[in-house]
């Protein structure tokens, strides 16, 4: 969870360093360093992987030979000496616990002799080796642990341990021990830093929903006496990140709501002229979408509405027919304008050149504007073509009105932008661009006017229900579901690694009919000697070589990958989709971007490591014209699990019904990063809890409904104020 809040207290601070709280050796600072934990905030904030129970603790007593262990106890007759003719410096000591003794033997490790002297209490966990002489461990890991001797420790709830304490288990990192942050927490807590926290949850909905409050929820989570305790922390803490999330959101809305836009006004019959005009029948999905957006775009609220479909869906054309509809407006006398903006610069030109296609024999101007060049359709010589202008001409006719529709991508929003009457943003992939950022796209400094432009957000990642309405619950949904008429479903197989001959001879076909392919790795370098001789982990470096020497060789193959600089990817991509590469060799990279309708067959290596969406999504890449197309997923692995969910693909009707699976059985991260949204992973998971969003929902509703500038909830306001401005940093 993204720590942020500053609670002031009478004994121990939150933004109190954690130096404070204990002696920190140079691996502690740097091994919290890494962690990202400065300060107290930090820590209670770091929550748990799990819980270790005390059957996961052996007893001497019980050990069997070749059983992986994890003991507590401590350091008797601890050694150091040289073994094996003088050549070897060891230390060997005895691990005593309630229940028996047990030989440990460090080899190449005399430091560990005196870093663990007798009668230090110790984790240790290794494997139960034999001999002569009884059981022992050989070079286990051996850490302190001065807090827990389970028979013995008192817990925080007072008295012995009552056999229900639960060990919390943090994320380790060399130097930083998961032993070692309990201590720092537990210290943090004994100095009372929990005594005077306020909560900025309002008590009626603490009280409503049943939550534990702030600072039972810290105890719960971090020194829970059963498992039920921890589910309520959880709970606690989840319901807490979304409940964030909606109320910025219905604030958002709200905002919106209260400025006004260009309304919009078209008949029907006229956009039907221009979706006549085409040679394709648009789908119900499609015209449903077009309908839902006209009725925004006529009222006078700025309209904000999210558009998702699977690749090749036909979001565009949708884009398209809204743009008309605002150019052609009857309410003013001259056009107005749409800003439509793609993440790069081949997927901005993609566009420019699909809108070119729809707008042909139109009278409507495009623009097109990256940092890498301007252009302008149509071209004064030449109606049917585009030409290469300046940028200050560009912007000079964008200022003057004369440029309806502006395509490019990060440089629409930059300063030098001027717009004449901007009543519509597209905005293509881009994950949050609010009211803010509407006004400061549409107004300059010194200009009165008051509309704000509408906007129509498009994604092509299939999002289930749940989690639309949970990051984007400031905008009305609508959903492309269904594929253009003539387009044939891609042909998807799973194929075993002793297959693949049987697939290259395929692919070879493929390639002799002049059609290109994908292959997309799990990694950008060449694994290990390790990971090689196990054939598990293929990499785009490694794969494309092995293609073009022994599989590929007469045919041209590049790779491109996330630590090429963007102009590198724009290139190989634009050499792709120019037909001067045969097969491209990738990471994910590819998921979202240019449309290459030649490229009829993907191969994807190693898709046990891939979530079903995000396979989804690659194999959208193929099958975007009315040839066959074919989707190879390579797996190594036989696990049947892996097996049983990799089939579904095969099987499921559409990517929407797919991400609700991947949902459900690998998490919110295998669809979204949520360090974009400023949201913890804790609540990511708790979005999968259709009840629990839909109450965060409802919650924030009816306190932004009543107090929009929430000046009866000043706790609030500050936590909401401080999450932004972390998100920001």
């Amino acid at each position: 969870m993204t720590p942020s809040t500053r609670y002031t207290l009478h004994a121990t601070r939150l933004d109190t360093p954690i130096s404070s709280l204990s002696k920190l050796s140079k691996e502690h600072v740097t091994g919290l360093k890494r962690l990202n934990l400065n300060t107290i905030q930090d820590l209670l904030f770091y929550f748990p992987v799990r819980y270790a129970d005390a059957n996961e603790v052996s007893s001497i007593e019980n050990l069997e030979v070749g059983s992986t262990v994890t003991l507590y106890g401590i350091m008797e007759k601890v050694s150091v000496r040289r073994s094996f003719k003088g050549h070897i410096p060891m230390t060997e000591a005895r691990i005593r616990d309630n229940s028996g003794l047990i030989r440990a033997i460090w080899f190449n490790q005399a430091y560990i002799g005196k870093m663990y002297p007798e009668e230090t209490r110790v984790k240790i966990s290794g494997k139960v080796q034999s001999d002569g002489k009884g059981f022992f461990l050989s070079n286990p890991q051996i850490e302190k642990a001065p807090l827990i001797t389970p028979e013995s420790e008192e817990s925080l709830f007072g008295g012995k341990s009552d056999g229900e304490f639960l060990t919390p288990i943090y994320r380790e990192t060399s130097g930083v021990s998961s032993l070692f942050l309990l201590h720092l927490i537990k210290r943090a807590v004994t100095l009372g830093v929990l005594d005077n926290i306020s909560d900025p949850i309002p008590s009626h909905t603490i009280s409503k929903l049943h939550l534990p409050k702030l600072k039972d929820a810290f105890i719960y989570i971090h020194f829970p006496k059963n498992e039920n305790l921890t589910i309520a922390a959880r709970k606690r803490f989840a319901f807490e990140e979304i409940f964030y999330l909606q109320i910025k959101q219905h604030i958002e809305k709200a905002e919106a709501n209260h400025s006004l836009a260009y309304p919009i006004k078209i008949t029907k019959e006229h956009l039907q002229d221009f979706v006549s005009s085409f040679n394709f029948k648009p789908t119900k999905a499609q015209l449903e979408s077009i309908d839902s957006i006209l009725k925004d775009l006529s009222k006078k609220n700025p309209m904000g509405r999210l558009l998702e479909g699977d690749v090749g869906s036909g979001k565009t054309f949708v884009a398209a027919c809204a743009s008309y509809a605002v150019i052609q407006n009857d309410t003013k006398d001259t056009p107005l304008q749409v800003g439509y903006m793609a993440p790069t610069e081949i997927l901005a030109k993609q566009h420019f050149e699909s809108f070119i296609k729809f707008f042909e024999g139109t009278d409507i101007s495009i623009g097109f504007l990256t940092s890498g060049g301007c252009k302008k359709f149509p071209s004064k010589t030449d109606p049917n073509t585009y030409t290469d202008i300046s940028r200050a001409q560009l912007l000079k006719w964008v200022s003057e009105g004369k440029i309806n529709i502006v395509i490019g991508t990060h440089a629409l929003i930059q300063k030098s932008v001027e717009w004449k009457d901007l009543a519509l943003v597209i905005i293509d992939e881009q994950h949050r661009f609010g009211v803010k950022q509407r006004k400061s796209l549409a107004h300059k400094k010194g200009d009165k006017k008051k509309e704000l432009p509408h906007l129509l957000s498009m994604t092509a990642t299939p999002i289930p229900r749940t989690l639309a309405l949970s990051i984007f619950g400031d905008l009305d949904l609508s959903v492309i579901d269904e594929m253009p008429v003539g387009r044939k479903k891609i042909i998807t197989e799973i194929v075993p690694s002793l297959h693949r001959e049987k697939v290259y001879k395929h692919i070879k076909e493929e390639l002799e009919k002049g059609r290109q392919v994908y292959v997309i790795c799990p990694r950008i370098e060449e694994p290990d000697d390790e990971e090689r001789a196990k054939k598990t982990i293929r990499s785009v470096k490694e794969e494309a070589n092995r293609l073009s020497e022994n599989i590929f060789p007469e045919y041209v193959i590049d790779i491109v990958h996330s630590k090429m600089k963007a102009d590198e990817k724009g290139e190989v991509m634009l050499a792709f989709k120019n037909k001067e590469i045969n097969i491209l060799v990738a990471t994910s990279v590819v998921e979202v971007g240019v449309d290459i309708p030649n490229a009829t067959v993907m191969i994807i290596e190693g898709a046990e490591k891939f979530g079903l969406a995000q396979l989804h999504q690659l194999r959208g890449r193929v099958g975007r014209s009315s040839e066959q197309s074919y989707c190879y997923i390579f797996t190594e692995s036989t696990n049947e699990q892996t097996l049983n969910r990799l089939n579904v693909l095969t099987k499921a009707k559409n990517g929407f019904e797919l991400a609700e699976m991947d949902m459900m059985q690998r998490g919110i991260g295998t669809l979204f990063d949520g360090k974009q949204w400023g949201v913890s992973d804790l609540a990511m998971e708790a979005i999968k809890n259709p009840k629990l969003v839909e109450v965060a929902r409802q919650e924030a509703k009816e306190i932004i409904e009543n107090d929009l500038s929430l000046e009866n909830f000043p706790k609030l306001k500050e936590k909401l104020k401080e999450k932004q401005e972390v998100h920001m940093e």
